[in-house]
C-alpha cells in the first residue's frame, strides 16, 4: 500500500474505525515530531504565518535556543512531512503541509454518535 493510500485509509477518526497498520506507520512520525514543545511551537508559527510561509530568520529569535538546535527541530518537522522548505539565497522559508495537517486533524476528530462525518476536516 502506498503512503497516499495508507493516509486515505485512515480518514475515519479514531472513534469511528481502527487505524490500519500502514496508516499508523505513516502518521506516527508526525505525531512523534509534534511531541516536542519546541517543534509544536515552530509548526504553529509556520502554519499561522500571514503569507503562508515564514523565514527561519523570523523563527529563531522566538526561542532561547541556538541556530543549530532550531535547524534540528525544523529538519525533524520536514522529515515527518509536516512542513516544506525552500532556500532563497542565504535564508530558508518554511510552509506547513496542509494535507498532512488535515490527515492528523481528521484522525483525532471525534464524531458524536449520530453526527454526519462530513463535519470533519477533508482528508484529501
Amino acid at each position: 500500500m502506498s503512503n497516499q493510500a495508507a493516509l486515505a485509509a485512515c480518514c475515519p477518526s479514531l472513534s469511528e474505525r481502527r487505524v490500519p497498520a500502514e496508516a499508523a506507520a505513516v502518521l506516527a512520525p508526525a505525531f512523534k515530531a509534534l511531541g516536542d514543545p519546541v517543534r509544536l511551537q515552530l509548526l504553529s508559527m509556520i502554519a499561522s504565518a500571514e503569507s503562508g510561509e515564514i523565514c527561519v530568520c523570523d523563527l529563531t529569535p522566538a526561542f532561547e535556543l541556538t541556530g543549530p538546535t532550531i535547524s534540528h527541530h525544523l529538519r525533524t518537522l520536514r522529515e515527518a512531512g509536516l512542513v516544506d522548505a525552500e532556500r532563497r539565497g542565504t535564508w530558508v522559508y518554511y510552509r506547513a503541509r496542509p494535507a498532512m495537517l488535515r490527515q492528523l486533524a481528521a484522525l483525532l476528530t471525534v464524531t458524536p454518535a449520530g453526527a454526519v462525518s462530513a463535519d470533519r476536516p477533508d482528508c484529501s
